[in-house]
């Protein structure tokens, strides 16, 4: 069974990219907002790791990634961060909320994908 990936992205090529680069190793869900997202979740979807921007058109910067990390029933789940904002706000704030990896836009999807696989690849021991 393939583990699921879901995307949050208000990209559309971001989301493409990602679908494509993913899509034969991964389960691949998308959402283009926050809003989605946590519908997305609340129909349980379960997924083993979220890959997120965090700015999204419908919440204010950070506040999906927060509201994960501080959810008894998401913080389990490994967050990637995608982000343009500077490279010292990504850090400090995905150490903040325990964010496992983060990537500035523009990033090398390959090299996304090898750090997916490599965390994928521990939870599956530590599961």
């Amino acid at each position: 069974m393939k583990k699921k990936v879901l995307i949050i992205d208000s990209s559309k090529a971001i989301r493409f990219l990602l679908e494509t680069v993913l899509g034969s190793d991964y389960e691949v869900i998308t959402a283009t907002d926050g809003c989605s997202a946590m519908y997305l979740l609340s129909k349980k979807i379960h997924p083993d790791l979220i890959i997120t921007d965090p700015q999204l058109p419908d919440l204010e910067n950070w506040e999906l990634i927060e509201q994960l990390s501080e959810s008894i029933l998401f913080r389990h789940i490994a967050v990637i961060v995608l982000s343009s904002l500077s490279h010292e706000e990504t850090s400090r704030k995905c150490e903040e909320y325990g964010v496992v990896r983060h990537f500035n836009k523009p990033f090398n999807p390959l090299v996304l994908l090898e750090s997916i696989n490599k965390i994928s690849d521990k939870r599956l021991i530590i599961n």
